[in-house]
C-alpha cells in the first residue's frame, strides 16, 4: 500500500499519479486534498507520514508547490526519510543511498510525466545497504 497526499498546488499531479497507480494495479490510500482550493500542506503530509510510520503503507508520495513544505513536515516524524526529488538521478539515489520511504515532488517545477517517472523510479529502486546502512541508521538514532 502506498500513501499519497498533496496540497492544492500538487492536486493535479496527485490525480495523475493516482491514475497511473490504478492502471499499474498499485494499491494506494489517498489522504487528500480533493480540489485546487487552498489548503495547508502539513495536514496532508502528517497523514501520509503517519501511515508510513504505522506501517499501514510501505511508502509515501507527497506533492506541494516546491516540495519543501511537505518534505520538511514529513521528516519531523521519527522513521520517515522523505526526499525532495526533481530529477531521475535524485529519485534513484534517494532510494539506493538514503533508503527514502517518502518521495516529495515540487509540482510547480516539474511536469506530470516527469512526476510519474520519478515515482516509478522511486518504487522500483531497492536500497543498496552496505556502507549506506551505517549512514541511514544514524538519521533516527532514537529508533531501536
Amino acid at each position: 500500500m502506498v500513501a499519497i497526499g498533496s496540497d492544492h498546488a500538487g492536486y493535479d499531479i496527485k490525480c495523475s499519479i493516482i491514475e497511473w497507480m490504478t492502471e499499474n494495479q498499485i494499491p494506494f490510500v489517498d489522504y487528500g486534498t480533493d480540489s485546487i482550493e487552498s489548503v495547508d500542506y502539513p495536514d496532508f503530509a502528517h497523514k501520509v507520514a503517519g501511515s508510513v510510520v504505522d506501517e499501514e503503507s510501505v511508502m509515501g508520495v507527497l506533492i506541494c508547490g516546491s516540495g519543501n513544505g511537505v518534505c520538511m513536515t514529513a521528516n519531523k516524524w521519527a522513521g520517515i526519510r522523505a526526499a525532495l526529488c526533481w530529477n531521475e538521478e535524485i529519485s534513484l539515489l534517494s532510494r539506493t543511498h538514503n533508503n527514502a520511504n517518502v518521495i516529495c515532488l515540487p509540482a510547480r517545477f516539474i511536469d506530470t510525466q516527469q512526476a510519474i517517472k520519478l515515482v516509478d523510479i522511486f518504487f522500483d529502486t531497492e536500497f543498496e545497504g552496505g556502507r549506506h546502512e551505517v549512514r541511514t541508521s544514524k538519521i533516527n538514532p532514537m529508533i531501536i
